[in-house]
């Protein structure tokens, strides 16, 4: 965010036919971002968020007004923990300092923040790769098939991606790496913005129906899945993209680990069974009826998938329990999915709410 107060984001909804960006200049055009998903991703609903605050530190002329601002932030999407968190994280912040300083220090505040989210990231990175190294040790043609659902790549946070960082590590390291990617429906963050990082990366990949994953696992062809999450309890219980927890219960029937990758930020200390206490996200059934895309002659369309007047349910997010999960991956290392291993590695991170 420079001193001129706005705050540049890609516009991840027209990935990938176009690359444009966005100009954000109050704390209310964020949270329509975010909302409208203009902006999505753990990791960069948390930074740009964080920048939210520091636009909002300059327009509230009152402690009131800054925290109805915050608490707009928040609900716009429900069970992205990384919102709060930096939402919160820059409260606990402002609240120590006059007004007269909010601006500055929100700021100061929020380059922190994306600049944690990166690191963090990278640091995934390097724990995963020794995970794709073993695997791809043991091969005898030393291709590594990653399966992945959703978007978790460095358009999801700052830079690196959480489920992806390994991925990059591990092409960057010169192993073989290939990745089934989810399409995921319905708003399909896999066919469009997965595909895309990693066709720019030049990683080889393949697109694949939601539903193919488990015939895959089946025959051999995926050697791990790694996904990313928007939430995880303290217990380990991890809520995801809808359609992450058949995955991993397909993972589960066939002997493929599965694991979880997520920066600190996406711990939720306050609550432990994730099944019944993370709220899950219902969105717009319009995303479900229609889609869009460019027709033969490249012009974008938006065509109905399903018969009018059909009731359509759409849930945001899916919680895969604990047991399902082989391990976490961490920027503090890989650990497994349960409470007290959790505690001990973080035992010096502070809960989300407010002090």
């Amino acid at each position: 965010m420079p001193q001129n107060g706005i705050v540049s984001i890609i516009d991840q909804r027209k990935l990938p036919w176009a690359f444009e960006c966005i100009d954000l200049k109050s704390c209310a055009e964020v949270a329509e971002s975010i909302r409208d998903m203009a902006v999505r991703g753990a990791g960069c609903i948390g930074a740009t968020a964080g920048y939210g605050m520091a636009l909002a530190a300059g327009e509230a002329d009152s402690w009131e007004g800054l925290e109805t601002r915050a608490a707009h932030l928040i609900a716009t999407r429900p069970t992205a923990v990384n919102l709060a968190w930096a939402v919160n994280r820059q409260l606990n912040r402002l609240k120590k300092v006059p007004h007269q300083a909010w601006v500055d220090v929100a700021r100061t505040e929020a380059e922190k923040m994306a600049h944690e989210d990166a690191a963090a990231c990278e640091q995934i990175g390097k724990h995963g790769l020794e995970l794709l190294r073993e695997i791809s040790q043991r091969k005898a043609d030393g291709v590594v098939n990653v399966l992945t659902h959703c978007n978790a790549g460095w358009l999801a946070f700052v830079d690196h991606g959480s489920a992806t960082a390994p991925i990059y590590a591990a092409k960057a390291a010169g192993l073989k790496v290939h990745v089934w990617v989810d399409e995921t429906r319905p708003r399909s963050q896999g066919a469009r913005l997965t595909a895309w990082e990693l066709s720019q990366a030049g990683v080889p990949h393949t697109v694949i129906p939601d539903n193919a994953g488990g015939h895959l696992m089946q025959h051999g062809l995926v050697d791990i899945v790694i996904t990313g999450a928007d939430r995880v309890t303290r217990q380990g219980d991890a809520a995801n993209k809808i359609g992450t927890y058949l995955k991993a219960l397909a993972a589960r029937d066939n002997g493929v680990p599965f694991y979880v990758a997520l920066p600190s930020s996406t711990f939720d200390w306050n609550l432990s069974d994730g099944v019944t206490e993370i709220e899950i996200e219902q969105r717009d059934g319009a995303e479900v009826a229609w889609v869009d895309g460019p027709d033969a002659k490249g012009v974008l369309r938006n065509v109905r998938m399903t018969p009018e007047g059909s009731p359509v349910a759409n849930y945001g997010f899916d919680v895969t329990p604990s047991r399902l999960l082989t391990g976490l991956i961490t920027e503090r290392g890989i650990f497994p999915a349960e409470e007290s291993a959790l505690a001990a590695a973080f035992s010096d991170v502070v809960p989300l709410s407010v002090q």
